[in-house]
């Protein structure tokens, strides 16, 4: 197999929990930049990557990187680079692009450039002069950056926050990548209780789920790169076999979801489903102020209203008010909570043990972590829907 080089993309602020993820599928030659992981796999590593990776944007194969400060450096360079080892005779590649801080500002033109000379490297090695650009999704990117261009294929299509289980949306939905980073953020493990006071659609628990039993988050759904000449199928059967075998049936669960909203919890329930997880997760109908656990120690993991897109403000600080109520019954709980409320600690009556600036879509948020007494190896936690 060939040794190439793939980019994991992030949101800002999730570098280091995609990193993680990275290295946990044996990957080390590992580097961390702004909004992107670059690390050294091979052909077997686009499949594995797209599979399991559960908090990454994209995974990006990284086909060239060079300087240029002209259109015709650009060009030159551009079809200097073995395109027709990955390209097949009847590839359809879009190219698409972004400039920042760069002579080559205008990113049509950019676009245009690294199009044509990719069809022009294409007509030498297949000795033809025109494409149909009928056949698998290759899409190219040119980023600009400093005078420094990186021509990346996108090897996902669709951005990995789709899952396939999630076809029905509510308001303001959480991406199912950011729900995973959260879910790894708090620490959560599966032996402990993990509540959604305000589920919604159910994407934290669903997300947590599917952490808990270990099961890839993009099982159920195709890739860009499903139809690429130079990862087979086989290698992706495999791939999925091995994954299908490390699923973990054997525990059981102990996550539950709750909200005032009968629509937003069917919603849930369908999700649940889809994903494969119904059955390890309790959905219940129940205003916040009711909230309340017989369990000794859990997490609380939850995506509030902020104000912005849901609710009004008034509603929202009264929200949070009523947060710092019932939470404080839970004395010996976890609670992990994100909004792009600046005050929320003052509300809330209580500072956090760590922050972290965090993005829900162009959001800037702040990862509110409070955390509970840590429990006793031998405790041993339980929790049943009746509970709560």
């Amino acid at each position: 197999m060939a040794r190439i080089e793939l980019i994991a993309t992030t949101a800002f602020g999730l570098e280091s929990v995609v990193a993680r993820e990275v290295k946990q599928l044996g990957y080390e030659e590992v580097s961390v930049e702004n909004g992107k992981v670059t690390y050294w796999a091979d052909e077997e590593g686009i499949c594995r990557s797209n599979l399991w990776l559960r908090s990454a944007d994209r995974v990006l194969l990284k086909f060239g990187q060079f300087k240029a400060t002209s259109f015709d450096e650009l060009f030159e360079k551009t079809k200097a680079l073995p395109w027709a080892e990955w390209l097949p005779e009847n590839a359809n590649f879009p190219v698409d692009g972004k400039s920042h801080e760069s002579k080559l500002f205008s990113i049509s033109d950019c676009q245009a450039i690294v199009k044509k000379a990719v069809v022009e490297k294409l007509k030498q090695a297949y000795k033809r002069s025109w494409f149909d650009e009928d056949g698998p999704l290759f899409p190219i990117e040119v980023a600009m950056l400093k005078d420094i261009a990186t021509l990346t294929i996108d090897t996902s299509g669709i951005g990995l926050h789709k899952r396939g289980y999630r076809k029905l949306v509510g308001p303001a939905p959480l991406k199912e990548t950011l729900a995973a980073a959260l879910v790894s953020l708090s620490r959560w493990r599966e032996d402990r209780v993990l509540i959604d006071p305000l589920c919604g659609t159910g994407t934290i628990p669903i997300e947590a789920a599917l952490i808990g039993l270990n099961i890839a988050p993009g099982l159920n759904r195709e890739f860009a790169a499903s139809n690429w000449p130079n990862v087979p199928k086989e290698i992706w059967k495999r791939s999925r076999q091995k994954a299908l075998s490390e699923i973990r049936n054997d525990i059981e669960l102990k996550i539950i979801g709750t909200d005032f909203d009968e629509e937003a919890l069917s919603l849930a329930r369908h999700h649940a489903r889809e994903a494969g997880v119904e059955p390890h997760i309790h959905f219940q109908r129940m205003p916040l102020a009711e909230l309340r656990s017989h369990a000794k120690y859990g997490w609380v993991i939850t995506n509030p209203p902020y104000g912005e897109r849901l609710g009004e403000l008034p509603e929202v600080e009264a929200l949070y008010k009523e947060m710092r109520k019932v939470f404080s019954t839970l004395d010996t709980w976890s609670f992990y909570v994100i909004t792009s409320y600046p005050d929320f600690e003052r509300l809330f009556g209580r500072r956090a043990d760590k922050k972290r600036k965090l993005y829900n879509g162009r959001i800037q948020c702040n990862f509110f972590q409070f955390f509970g007494p840590k429990p006793p190896k031998q405790e041993i936690i339980s929790a049943t829907p009746a509970q709560v």
